[in-house]
């Protein structure tokens, strides 16, 4: 399929961060995207002043007569129900429908792509690399899994586009459609086991992952990740590797650290962002501008002026009398990451933090992990589990999981009761945490923080 063809497009479900990327693609290619969501969110508002057409009702009706053309391409995220009455409206009428990573693969098969792999990790990951080639110069198109502060979008486009950078998603075996040149992988640890039943058939996917490579392609591996390729970057911040961090020192709460490779040392490098998970993340796009031939002080200068992600380590509020932090941690490792980089960068402040989990299947999978992870705070509040695609299962509760974690202080709480709950003035160092719809509570409990500390003055 030609996708430059491609005039009316379709998406159910062109809310999501993953659809909403391929979108803004076909709307750079001047064609008519239209599209359903559940909800109406900022990213979909954003979406209609863009020049697509949405609605919010799962109607057939709702559907513009522009796109009920069999002409249409219609693309799916794997989110949505298979009862979903406009899914089957146009499986039933044989339009064209392609799952999200689908559409990815077509956009790849000719690109120059530098796949970020990873069950934490990525989006950071291919954000920095995205940055870091855009701030050289080096035109590049970037389908990202969050907002960059950088590009304030998801999406990146260049007419001259030398690169596609994209994220390699392991759920549902996604990262299979795509052709990477460069596969970045950041780590492999158990997750989405309702797909993959036990870690082990995790790993082989991750491997049938890298051998999509070329003989010529290049794999850039978290040391100490099993994975094999016969022309690997290993890196790591935290041992020596290919390419390795050593120096690290904290100042204004952002790492600064030394970068050692195989050929020089290169000293005094600073990343915009905190967190040591984000030093690794960092060493990944530095072995990516170095194989693509950016100089020492472009690479320098993109870590540096990295802004971030949205809600990733996404200071809302940072003063010497409170620090809030909104993070979309939603994996026991990511949680332990998270927390412990607070804990390094205010060692002396009481970490307050409110999460919540993400899917029934992964809250059972990992109770172990996430009450060890979450036992880290010093007080936490915890929120009814997210949903999303899943039905509830019989015995999984937050109740269930507060039960497992050790700490004195803590309770499962509502949305609703959360704002008012809040002890305000207790409140040192405060952590957002979750991939659900957490993200809703972020504007007002900054906006409550906010007033509340001005009241203090």
């Amino acid at each position: 399929m030609n996708l430059d063809k491609i005039h009316n497009v379709y998406f159910v479900g062109i809310g999501g961060i993953g659809m909403s990327a391929i979108a803004r693609y076909f709307l750079s290619k001047d064609a008519n995207v239209a599209g359903y969501d559940r909800v109406k969110t900022p990213l979909t508002e954003a979406l209609e002043k863009e020049g697509c057409i949405i609605h919010y009702d799962d109607a057939i009706n709702a559907i513009p007569k522009s796109h009920k053309h069999r002409d249409t391409l219609v693309i799916y995220t794997p989110a949505i129900p298979k009862t979903h009455d406009e899914l089957n409206f146009f499986r039933t009428n044989e339009f064209e429908v392609l799952k999200r990573s689908e559409v990815l693969g077509l956009i790849t098969e000719n690109a120059f792509t530098i796949g970020v792999a990873g069950t934490h990790g990525k989006t950071t990951t291919s954000t920095i690399v995205a940055h870091m080639l855009d701030s050289a110069n080096y035109k590049c198109d970037a389908f990202l899994g969050g907002i960059s502060t950088n590009f304030n979008s998801n999406f990146v486009f260049s007419n001259q586009s030398k690169a596609t950078i994209i994220e390699a998603d392991e759920y549902d075996r996604s990262f299979l459609t795509l052709s990477p040149n460069i596969a970045i992988v950041t780590s492999t640890d158990a997750d989405h086991l309702d797909i993959y039943n036990e870690h082990n058939s995790l790993l082989i996917s991750f491997q049938d992952y890298v051998n999509k490579l070329p003989s010529n392609g290049l794999l850039i591996l978290k040391k100490g990740l099993e994975l094999n390729f016969e022309n690997t970057i290993t890196y790591s911040a935290s041992e020596e590797a290919d390419v390795y961090a050593c120096n690290l020192r904290i100042k204004n709460s952002v790492y600064c650290f030394d970068v050692q490779t195989h050929k020089e040392l290169i000293k005094d490098v600073v990343l915009g962002l905190p967190g040591l998970h984000n030093v690794e993340n960092a060493l990944a796009a530095f072995a990516v501008g170095i194989e693509l031939g950016l100089s020492i002080e472009e690479i320098k200068n993109g870590l540096k002026t990295f802004k971030g992600v949205k809600r990733r380590f996404e200071y809302q509020i940072k003063t010497k009398e409170l620090v809030y932090i909104d993070d979309y941690a939603h994996h026991p490792i990511e949680l332990k990451a998270c927390i412990n980089s607070v804990r390094k960068m205010f060692p002396d402040k009481k970490i307050t933090g409110v999460f919540q989990p993400h899917l029934y299947s992964r809250t059972r999978d990992f109770t172990e992990g996430f009450s060890e992870s979450l036992s880290l705070l010093d007080e936490l509040y915890l929120l009814e589990i997210y949903p999303a695609r899943e039905l509830p299962i019989e015995g999984v509760t937050s109740s269930m999981l507060l039960d497992k974690i050790d700490l004195k202080h803590k309770k499962v709480i509502s949305k609703e009761e959360l704002i008012n709950k809040l002890d305000i003035k207790d409140i040192e160092v405060l952590l957002t945490l979750g991939a659900g719809d957490i993200d809703t509570l972020v504007q007002p409990i900054k906006e409550l923080l906010t007033k509340e500390k001005s009241h203090n003055t």
